[in-house]
């Protein structure tokens, strides 16, 4: 059996706003040699979804494992990014009609500036849901997050159940069908 891995290849390409993907095929290890996600450095479906805690716009601390119980669309973006800011509306309307009981989201910012650039941002977009900081980019490094916008659905038990590459209208009937059924598992 055979697993894709992405690498991007940025160099000159951002001055210009284009990310370019190359997929190489890798022989997956065998059984025994079964290593974590965090070890693989690439997240899988049916992975335990990589704890982690960082901070969002108002300093405060957020740690994936205090969400446990509720169903995490865990989207990483940058400002950079346009199909991530075109993602994202569409993720506040999702965010805005869901309850906060068993659903939230974090948008977990690549940028290297930080607040610098994602508060502006924010501010001018209106967005509500929690907006992340992983400017040294450890957190997206863990995940296997070569490219962006990337996002995982992680279940109410902490259990990563979809994989998403790429931008996706997240205020869409199939978005919606797929979080409510994991908010009813």
């Amino acid at each position: 059996m055979k697993y894709g891995r992405t690498i991007s290849i940025l160099p000159g390409l951002l001055a210009v706003g284009v990310l370019v993907t190359v997929s190489v095929v890798d022989a997956q290890p065998p059984q025994s040699v079964k290593r974590s996600a965090v070890e693989r450095g690439v997240v899988q479906v049916g992975d335990e979804a990589p704890n982690f805690t960082l901070q969002d716009l108002a300093g405060n601390v957020i740690s994936l494992s205090q969400l446990r119980g509720k169903v995490v669309l865990l989207n990483f973006w940058a400002t950079w990014c346009g199909p991530c800011r075109v993602e994202m509306p569409a993720m506040e309307q999702l965010y805005r009609t869901l309850p906060r009981g068993q659903f939230e989201i974090l948008a977990v910012s690549t940028d290297a500036q930080g607040a610098a650039v994602t508060r502006p941002f924010q501010k001018r977009m209106g967005f509500t849901f929690p907006i992340l900081h992983d400017s040294e980019y450890r957190v997206g490094l863990a995940y296997g997050a070569r490219t962006i916008p990337i996002t995982f659905m992680v279940d109410r038990q902490g259990v990563v159940r979809q994989k998403i590459f790429g931008a996706r209208d997240w205020d869409s009937p199939e978005a919606r069908d797929l979080i409510h059924a994991l908010m009813k598992s």
